[in-house]
């Protein structure tokens, strides 16, 4: 099972923050519709570029393969149904179809932190794909 630390300290960090500027709301969201179009097309390197670096690390690692094999080996959920994002500071949740996304956002733009995750009740979230 993956770090449940990690999708409860986002989660927390999200609840706790201030409203964000549209120019921040679009930029997740357009982070997420690329993810999803990347996905969608099975370019599973163009969205190994959408993770964050310490995401990409931890699938690299614990997969022992590639990026773009491990991603495309974890069955991430596709949607183009993608929900207005929740952005608090310099992290953001977005909704695509049954699935949640988490982002933080990086001096080169919004990069996914945590994608294919689903709520647990008063649990973490469960996410496929995780960073440390």
């Amino acid at each position: 099972m993956r770090d449940a630390a990690v999708s409860a300290g986002l989660a927390a960090a999200l609840l706790t923050g201030c409203g964000a500027s549209a120019a921040r709301v679009d930029g997740a969201r357009d982070a997420v519709r690329v993810f999803e179009g990347a996905l969608a097309s099975r370019d599973y390197a163009a969205a190994c570029e959408l993770l964050a670096p310490e995401t990409r690390g931890r699938l690299e690692q614990d997969e022992k393969q590639t990026c773009a094999r491990a991603l495309g080996s974890q069955e991430l959920p596709v949607s183009a149904a993608i929900g207005t994002p929740e952005v608090y500071g310099r992290q953001a949740l977005v909704r695509a179809g049954e699935e949640t996304l988490f982002l933080s956002q990086f001096t080169g733009g919004w990069r996914v932190v945590a994608a294919g995750c689903t709520p647990q009740g008063d649990q973490p979230y469960r996410c496929l794909v995780e960073g440390g």
